[in-house]
């Protein structure tokens, strides 16, 4: 077993070998009647949106390293199994992400630029979760694995309202909380999980193991498979290789509907790998070789989903078309970004409560002061 490698009883659920022919293993038998439901133009738009999600996490990372951001987590190697779930899921459906989602926002129709504000410090979330046109994606939660415990309750509130397992698949919703192998050790994901099952809440917990909890290996985290982690639970529990595009979505739909039809909670781990670093802060190369990086670069999903495309006869004009796509979708972020106006330092302090708040709104009362004694302008 390779240092950071998970392993599994049985083998993770593959449509595509890295060489981007359709070969599903056998355990991806329960689910190839998902792939019926895809059409070329699905396959195509799988493509876009890894390529165009890569196109701006690799802008983000350039614009955090000219200054204009303070922080940025890094997605690519990640698309894979983000535009397989995302795409999985129903438009009802309610996502709670972490802070590395950035292509499960793309696909849910957030403006990326709110991600840029939020690592830019200029905004408390960065979209409005009430418009719909946001597709009902939650802010990024950077405390790690309080998303689930968010989500956990919002999908007992869904039971609760009657909004699911009504036997229709057009309206009954799900809830989906994105996490990584890291979030597995903290006290709220085993917290969330407990309630999951307890209330048999309609939600799927997909963990992204991308093999590091910034500097610690998996393998030292759990000493065994993380996808064993929900059987304690009672959880229904599959493990996918979240770098095959086509098995990342049929195992996502599968569940996602087994959810909504009342029957529980479900997990998956989806095993990937984080190319880059942790964040902008970090230096990957303290704590991992090049050699296992590597390694996974041959297991790119882009370039897996090309070589299958490729091998259907996708015409030249299909990849032309969707890197020049990619290209003005970056060039369009790092121009407003470079745009983007600070915020009244007021700001700060709404929207912390739901309604005003005499603690709040005494510092927000001194600053202002401050700063009128200072000779600025709070306002």
């Amino acid at each position: 077993m390779a240092e950071t490698e998970s392993t599994s009883p049985a083998p993770a659920v593959q449509m595509l070998t890295t060489e981007g022919t359709l070969e599903p293993t056998a355990s991806a038998e329960p689910y190839l009647g998902y792939l019926d439901r895809l059409t070329d133009s699905d396959h195509e738009q799988f493509y876009r949106d890894m390529v165009v999600a890569r196109a701006f996490d690799t802008e983000a990372a350039n614009l955090q390293r000219q200054g204009q951001l303070a922080l940025w987590p890094p997605c690519h190697g990640q698309e894979g199994a983000q535009v397989g779930s995302g795409r999985a899921a129903r438009a009802q459906d309610h996502i709670f992400p972490s802070y590395r989602e950035h292509a499960v926002g793309l696909i849910r129709g957030v403006d990326l630029l709110g991600i840029v504000e939020v690592m830019r410090g200029t905004t408390h979330s960065g979209w409005d979760v009430s418009d719909p046109a946001n597709g009902n994606f939650r802010p990024y939660t950077l405390v790690i694995a309080a998303q689930a415990l968010h989500a956990t309750g919002y999908a007992m509130g869904v039971s609760f309202d009657g909004a699911t397992a009504t036997g229709d698949p057009e309206t009954d919703e799900a809830v989906m909380v994105y996490f990584g192998d890291g979030s597995t050790s903290q006290g709220d994901l085993n917290e969330a999980l407990v309630f999951a099952a307890s209330y048999q809440t309609p939600q799927v917990f997909f963990l992204q193991n991308n093999h590091w909890a910034i500097s610690v290996p998996v393998t030292t985290q759990s000493r065994t498979p993380l996808v064993q982690r929900g059987a304690g639970f009672g959880i229904p529990s599959v493990q996918v290789d979240g770098n095959d595009v086509l098995a990342s979505y049929a195992v996502t739909a599968k569940h996602l509907d087994d959810a909504r039809s009342g029957r529980g909670p479900q997990l998956i781990e989806a095993l990937t790998y984080r190319i880059g670093a942790h964040t902008t802060s970090d230096d990957p190369t303290k704590y991992r070789t090049q050699e296992l990086t590597d390694s996974w670069v041959a297991r790119d999903p882009i370039v897996r989903f090309e070589r299958f495309l490729r091998g259907k006869g996708a015409p030249e004009s299909l990849f032309a078309g969707v890197a020049e796509q990619a290209h003005d979708f970056a060039a369009d972020i790092r121009r407003r970004t470079h745009a983007i106006e600070d915020p009244e330092v007021g700001l700060m302090f709404d929207s912390v409560y739901a309604d005003d708040h005499p603690v709040m709104v005494e510092q927000k009362q001194w600053l202002e002061r401050y700063e009128r004694e200072m000779g600025g302008d709070a306002a």
